[in-house]
């Protein structure tokens, strides 16, 4: 087991930010007022069968309330009360797909972000068929600009299998996203890959699959995702007429080890759940319990004696 890896069995986000900032950095999500092709009609007009109206924004400040991402920031870290936290954050672009917008707006909203001095850096989230030469050279314009700040580029993939990114209604086919990754290696901008556990008719070998994948294509980081039903997707409505069964928190937690233990040893894990709105969240109800899901994936670990990349060998 690594010693940068802070006594963990996988190398956290947490570790990385201390290796590399001395302390912990947290994120501040913010909404921009983008949209997504999946919902403007571009694609389709639904969304993917389990993205909510809130397009996975729904913990971030609304620019109904806070309309500048500037104002959203400040919002954001007076949300924090009298937590003990550190004295920078990243301004994560959460909502929807945040490089679906001309060239001219992003560079404001970016910048607006990167100047504000409590900002360490930024996390764009987006779809990698929104990701265009024109963008990376904005993104590289940004980090030169900022040198003493970071860009990161968050990618929704889920999984590398044709049938399920169909199923799902993802939109693009696996090669974008494989030269989306390969055009932001070349410029050095740090790729976080989501990647969600128990999609529709998905096996454990296809989920490890997409793992195996992931170490290839060269991803910085990666984010584990439990499939939430939320209300108002299409993924409700298979539920509730019992053609979806979520995972139970022994199968994902399980799940969630397999994946650690095939997982390139240097690949930064910057999640290994997510969070369901309670107001939103129809199933599974044990996924509420943030804490005791982190306790069950650790515990496992522990049990089997197992750590990141046990299964691999580095190339």
């Amino acid at each position: 087991m690594d010693a940068h890896w802070h006594g963990k069995p996988y190398y956290s986000l947490d570790a990385y930010l201390k290796n590399t900032y001395g302390e912990k950095l947290y994120k501040i999500a913010v909404d921009a007022g983008f949209t997504c092709p999946n919902r403007d009609g571009t694609l389709g007009d639904s969304g993917c069968i389990f993205c909510s109206a809130g397009g996975s924004g729904d913990y971030a400040v609304k620019t109904t309330e806070h309309p500048s991402v500037a104002k959203q920031l400040a919002a954001g870290v007076s949300l924090f009360g009298h937590k003990r936290v550190g004295s920078r954050f990243i301004a994560y672009f959460q909502a929807y797909t945040n490089t679906y917008g001309s060239p001219s707006r992003l560079k404001l909203l970016y910048e607006e972000a990167l100047r504000e001095p409590s900002v360490a850096g930024i996390s764009i989230a987006t779809r990698p068929d929104c990701i265009s030469e024109t963008i990376v050279t904005l993104l590289v314009n940004l980090m030169e600009k900022f040198p003493d700040k970071f860009v990161w580029i968050e990618l929704g993939l889920q999984t590398i299998h044709e049938r399920t990114a169909d199923f799902i209604r993802r939109g693009y086919p696996l090669s974008v996203y494989d030269d989306c990754v390969a055009m932001l290696r070349k410029c050095h901008i740090p790729v976080i890959t989501h990647i969600i556990l128990g999609l529709p008719q998905e096996t454990r070998k296809d989920m490890l699959s997409t793992i195996d994948h992931l170490n290839q294509v060269g991803t910085w980081g990666i984010k584990l995702q439990l499939l939430h039903v939320l209300k108002g997707t299409g993924l409700a409505k298979l539920y509730a007429q019992g053609e979806y069964l979520p995972l139970s928190l022994e199968e994902y937690t399980g799940l969630v080890v397999d994946c650690l233990e095939h997982l390139l040893p240097d690949i930064i894990v910057h999640r290994l759940t997510g969070d369901g709105p309670a107001n939103l969240l129809l199933a599974p109800l044990w996924s509420l319990d943030k804490r005791n899901v982190l306790n069950t994936i650790h515990h496992t670990i522990k049990q089997r004696g197992t750590y990141q990349g046990r299964l691999t060998t580095n190339p």
